[in-house]
């Protein structure tokens, strides 16, 4: 009787296994091999020789020094400048210009002809810092040609600048102030009494000016003043000949002054009489 299939020996087995065997460990051999003479068969390299370290070079070594461009003032600073400029200039405007006599007549002159909102004040501000502008354009003038672009191009510090700028300004200023005022507010000052009237300083200057301009601008109020007075005096006498000391003289009087100011081209005069106090021309 046969026995069955699977109770049979498997003769090939055992002989697959340990060829699997030895071929694994040939392999495990070779790897071996090749991991250990790797390293021996690399060949040694030489150290480097040490290099010895050079001094730095100095650019410049000897004549070492900052350089600063041309000498020009840096934006930032002329920004300082030009801000510092622009919020004193209201006061430089009104008190070391023409400003102050201008506007002054021109409001006395609304007020001689009874219009007390006509015309507007930003109007009279307009036409005051116009005929402002044209008097000291030639003053302006100079101060940029001896003082502003000199600074600007470096050629002049601030203190320079300022004493150079100041020469222009000064020559209007006692040009167009009263002996008067001028003795006055030297006296006032308690300082030593200068040498030449170019020796006063700004500060009593200035106030002197201010005071010399306020007084001939009255004057110049005074002589617009008259005719418009004795205009409202005919016109209150007519009226109370004719019996209507009712009616306001003042409205009665309105359309003569404003007729007797266009006839005469008031405008005109008063402008020609500021402009030529300053200039010599009337």
């Amino acid at each position: 009787m046969t026995a069955p299939a699977q109770l049979l020996p498997r003769t090939g087995s055992p002989a697959r296994r340990r060829a699997a065997l030895v071929t694994l460990f040939v392999l495990l051999c070779a790897v071996a091999a090749v991991l250990l003479a790797g390293p021996a068969s690399a060949a040694p390299v030489d150290p480097t020789a040490p290099v010895a370290p050079t001094a730095p070079v100095v650019p410049g070594a000897g004549n070492i020094g900052i350089s600063v461009g041309n000498g020009s003032p840096s934006s930032s600073i002329t920004l300082i400048l030009a801000i510092t400029v622009l919020s004193i200039a209201p006061s430089v405007l009104l008190l070391a210009t023409s400003f102050t006599k201008i506007i002054v007549v021109l409001g006395l002159t609304r007020n001689a002809l009874g219009l007390p909102t006509s015309p507007p004040n930003q109007v009279l501000t307009g036409i005051a810092l116009f005929l402002t502008l044209f008097v000291m354009g030639p003053v302006f003038s100079d101060i940029n040609k001896v003082a502003v672009q000199p600074y600007m191009n470096g050629k002049m510090s601030v203190s320079q600048a300022y004493e150079a700028g100041s020469v222009p300004l000064k020559g209007f200023l006692l040009k167009n102030t009263r002996q008067d005022e001028l003795k006055l507010m030297i006296g006032l000052s308690g300082e030593k009494k200068p040498a030449s009237a170019k020796d006063v300083s700004l500060t009593t200057l200035i106030p002197a000016f201010v005071l010399s301009e306020l007084k001939s601008a009255f004057i110049i109020g005074l002589v617009i003043f008259i005719p418009f007075l004795v205009l409202d005096m005919l016109v209150s006498a007519a009226l109370m000949a004719m019996g209507m000391m009712m009616v306001p003289p003042t409205i009665v009087s309105l359309p003569f002054k404003l007729l007797l100011f266009v006839v005469v081209d008031g405008w005109g005069l008063i402008t020609t009489a500021l402009v030529g106090s300053y200039t010599g021309a009337h």
